[in-house]
C-alpha cells in the first residue's frame, strides 16, 4: 500500500483584544496543504533500513506474525502479516528508537547497580507510556474532525482499516512523548488518590496519610486459589461481553512491544510469545476454526467459562456477600449465556439498573450494533439444596413461575419510574426482578413443550447445533420475554388506558415505544438496539429497511408515505405486524379516500381485531399531532409522522369511535 502526505496540522499564536481593550493571545489550530519539504518519507525509509537489521538482531522491534483470528483477520486481508506492519515507516522508526533508548537506559542502570524497586516501577510506567503512544501512532489512528484530535487505534474495538490516518509528532511540546508520560502520570495520581481517605487534606510530607492495606493480584478468574473460602464481602466484576470484543487478539498489538520494554524488567509476566487466547472467556469462533458449528461451540465455551468464574466467585464470597457485575449485548443469546452461567454457579439475581457508561462520541459504538448503556446486575449466593432434597422434591415448572415473574416486574415498575427510569431503560431495568424470580426457583422445566425455533427447523443450520433440542427446557430468556411483555402491557395501560387488551406485535411495539420513549422519529442507533431487544425484534433484520433506515449513527423511523415509496410495506392484513395494516390504511386514505381505507380494513376483518384496535389507539397516543390540532407547524422528519396522525385520527373518527377512546394527548392542545 502506498502512502501520501495530504495535510499538516499546526498551531498558530493569535493576538486578540478583550472587551476591556487589553491585548491577549491564544493558540489556534490551523490546517494547511503539505509543502515538498514536509514530506521526508524517503529519508525516513533510508534511516529505517539502516537501523532495522540491528534492531532485529537485538530484538528491539516485533518479529512475530499476526495469527489468524476473528479480529486479526482484518489486517491479514490487507497483506499485513507481521505486527510491525501496522505502523508506517515513520511510526516504526519512532517506536523502534523508543525501545532502543529504553533498553540502553535499563542496561546502564543495571551495570551501575541503580536498578532498585522504585526505579523498576518507574521503568514499568515508562513502558506503559510508550505503549500509550503506540495506540495513537499507528496506521489505524485516525483524525477526529469533530474534536480535532487523533483517535486511538482501538476506538472501535477492532483493527479498523481506514483510507487515511494521522501521525502524532513525538517530539513536539505538549504532544508525543510529553503527552503520553503526562497521561500515565495522571493515572498514577488518580490511583493514589483512590486508596487514600476520601477528602483528605493532609500534607503528605509532614503528615503522611497512610492508606489501608491493599493487595493487587493477577490470577485467572476461575482459579482464585490465593483467596480462602467464604472470606470476601464483595465481588465486583466487569466480564467480557460475549463476542463483542476479542481482547486477547487485540492485546497482541501492545504485548509484542511491552515484552521488549516492560518484559525486560518483569520477565515473569511475558513468558508467552503472544497473549493467551485459548483460556479467554469470550465467544470466539476462531478457537474452533475448521470445526462444524464453530459459532455455537464458541457460545457454549463462553457460558462454561463464565460459569466456572462465577462458581469461584461464589466460593470466596461470604454467605451474606454480594456480587455486582456489568453486562450489555445486542444478542439475546449473550444474555441467556451469561445469566445461565450465573444461575448454574448458584447465584440469585436480585436487581438490575441501566447505567450510562459510554461517551456519545466513542467511535466503537458509533454506527455499530453496540450500546452506550451497561446493565448493572446485583447478585447474592443462593442456598443450594442437598442432593437428596433435589431428588425427592417434585419438579418446578416454568408455567407456575411465570406469573410470579410478571408480578415481580409489575411491582417494581412504579418504583423504577419514580427513580427517573423511563423509555427503553424501563425495559432493561425490568430484567432484574424477572431474572431474580427466575433464579430463585431454579432448576426449572417446562410442562408444555416449546415450539422449535425456525433456525433449528432448517436442515443446514440444524447441523451447526450438536446439542439435542429440548422442548421442555426453561432458560433465562423465558424470564426476559416475560419481562418485556409485562413492561409493554404496563406502558400500554398508561399510553392508551387499555386494560386486558391484545398485546402489540414486535414490529408495532417497536414503533409505538420508540415514539413513547424518544418523542421523535430520529434517535440514536444504540438506543434502538436497546428497544429492539426489549420488544423482541431483530433491529438489522426486521426494522432497518422495513420500518426505518440507518442514517450515520441514528435511526430514522419512516412514515406511511416513505414506507410505501420504498416498497417496504408488509401485508395489508397485518400478518407481519399491525403497523403494516395501519400504514396501508393511512397511505390508501391519502392517495384515494378515507372511505376506501375504511372498506379495506372491514374486508380484511381488522376493524374487529383486538390487536389492530390496540395498535391504532396506541399509535394515536404517541404520534405527534399535526398543526391542525396544535397550531404548530411540523417540519422536517416529524412532518410525515404528524400527517399520519391526522390521517389515522380521521379514520378513527369515521369508523372506530365506538371501539376505542379519543387520544388523550389531544386534551393538552384544547
Amino acid at each position: 500500500m502506498g502512502e501520501q502526505l495530504y495535510a499538516v496540522v499546526f498551531k498558530e499564536r493569535v493576538e486578540y483584544v478583550t472587551k476591556t481593550g487589553k491585548k491577549r493571545w491564544k493558540w489556534v489550530r490551523r490546517f494547511r496543504a503539505p509543502k515538498p519539504e514536509d514530506d521526508n518519507a524517503a529519508q525516513v525509509t533510508v534511516r529505517l533500513e539502516e537501523r532495522l537489521l540491528e534492531w532485529e538482531a537485538f530484538d528491539y522491534v516485533p518479529g512475530e506474525r499476526i495469527p489468524d483470528g476473528a479480529k486479526t483477520a482484518e489486517p491479514l486481508r490487507y497483506g499485513m502479516g507481521n505486527w510491525r506492519d501496522l505502523f508506517s515507516p515513520r511510526q516504526l522508526l519512532c517506536h523502534g528508537t523508543s525501545v532502543e533508548v529504553f533498553r540502553e537506559m535499563l542496561d546502564r542502570d543495571r551495570a551501575t547497580g541503580d536498578l532498585g524497586e522504585l526505579r523498576r516501577a518507574a521503568y514499568g510506567y515508562l513502558a506503559l507510556s510508550l505503549d500509550k503512544l503506540l495506540n495513537y501512532n499507528s496506521r489505524m489512528s485516525v483524525w477526529m474532525p469533530t474534536r480535532e484530535v487523533i483517535a486511538n487505534t482501538f476506538n472501535r474495538h477492532d483493527f479498523a482499516m481506514c483510507w487515511s490516518y494521522a501521525e502524532m509528532a513525538p517530539l513536539v511540546a505538549g504532544v508525543g512523548y510529553e503527552w503520553a508520560v503526562e497521561q500515565t502520570t495522571n493515572c498514577i495520581r488518580e490511583l493514589v488518590a483512590m486508596v487514600h481517605a476520601a477528602g483528605s487534606k493532609k500534607d503528605l510530607i509532614s503528615q503522611p496519610d497512610i492508606p489501608p492495606p491493599l493487595t493487587v493480584t493477577c490470577k485467572p478468574g476461575d482459579s482464585l486459589d490465593h483467596v480462602g473460602d467464604g472470606s470476601v464481602d464483595v465481588v465486583v466484576i466487569d466480564p467480557p461481553y460475549y463476542d463483542n470484543v476479542m481482547y486477547a487478539e487485540l492485546s497482541d498489538f501492545f504485548y509484542v512491544w511491552l515484552k521488549r520494554t516492560a518484559g525486560q524488567v518483569f520477565p515473569e509476566l511475558f513468558r508467552r510469545q503472544l497473549t493467551d487466547k485459548e483460556n479467554e472467556a469470550v465467544a470466539n469462533p476462531a478457537k474452533f476454526q475448521g470445526e462444524k458449528g464453530a459459532r455455537a461451540l464458541a457460545g457454549r465455551d463462553y457460558q462454561e467459562r463464565m460459569a466456572a468464574i462465577f462458581a469461584e466467585c461464589k466460593r470466596v464470597l461470604k454467605p451474606n456477600g454480594i456480587m455486582t457485575l456489568m453486562f450489555t449485548h445486542k444478542a439475546t443469546g449473550a444474555w441467556d449465556a451469561l445469566t445461565a452461567g450465573l444461575i448454574e454457579a448458584g447465584f440469585s439475581i436480585k436487581a438490575s439498573w441501566p447505567i450510562n457508561t459510554e461517551a456519545s462520541g466513542s467511535l466503537h459504538i458509533k454506527d455499530k450494533a453496540a450500546a452506550n448503556s451497561t446493565i448493572f446486575l446485583v447478585c447474592r449466593p443462593r442456598a443450594v439444596p442437598r442432593e437428596e432434597e433435589v431428588r425427592d422434591s417434585p419438579p418446578t415448572y416454568w408455567e407456575d413461575v411465570e406469573p410470579r415473574v410478571t408480578r415481580a416486574v409489575r411491582e417494581r415498575m412504579a418504583e423504577f419510574e419514580e427513580a427517573g427510569v423511563s423509555g427503553v431503560d424501563l425495559f432493561l431495568a425490568a430484567f432484574g426482578p424477572a431474572l431474580s424470580e427466575f433464579s430463585e426457583h431454579w432448576p426449572l422445566q417446562r410442562g408444555t413443550p416449546r415450539d422449535k425455533p425456525v433456525e433449528r427447523r432448517r436442515k443446514r443450520q440444524h447441523e451447526m447445533f450438536e446439542e439435542e433440542w429440548d422442548p421442555y427446557a426453561a432458560t433465562p430468556e423465558d424470564a426476559l420475554d416475560a419481562a418485556r411483555r409485562e413492561v409493554q402491557k404496563y406502558r400500554l395501560e398508561r399510553i392508551a388506558n387499555i386494560n386486558n387488551s391484545a398485546a402489540l406485535d414486535p414490529a408495532t411495539a417497536f414503533v409505538v415505544f420508540a415514539w413513547d420513549a424518544f418523542k421523535a422519529p430520529v434517535f440514536a442507533y444504540d438506543e434502538a438496539l436497546h428497544l429492539a431487544r426489549s420488544v423482541g425484534i431483530d433491529l438489522d433484520g426486521a426494522v432497518i429497511g422495513r420500518l426505518a433506515e440507518k442514517k450515520a449513527s441514528n435511526i430514522l423511523l419512516w412514515d406511511s408515505v416513505h414506507r410505501a415509496a420504498k416498497g417496504a410495506l408488509g401485508p395489508a392484513d397485518g400478518s407481519r405486524g399491525m403497523i403494516d395494516a395501519l400504514h396501508h390504511a393511512a397511505n390508501l386514505a391519502r392517495r384515494q379516500t378515507m372511505a376506501v381505507a375504511r372498506d379495506m380494513l372491514i374486508e380484511s376483518g381488522l376493524n374487529q381485531d383486538p390487536a389492530f384496535l390496540t395498535a391504532l389507539e396506541s399509535l394515536l397516543e404517541v404520534l405527534p399531532p399535526s398543526s391542525r390540532f396544535t397550531g404548530v407547524e411540523r417540519k422536517g422528519d416529524v412532518a410525515g409522522a404528524a400527517n399520519d396522525f391526522e390521517t389515522l385520527y380521521d379514520l378513527y373518527r369515521l369508523a372506530f369511535t365506538k371501539q376505542i377512546d379519543e387520544p388523550k394527548q389531544l386534551s393538552l392542545w384544547r
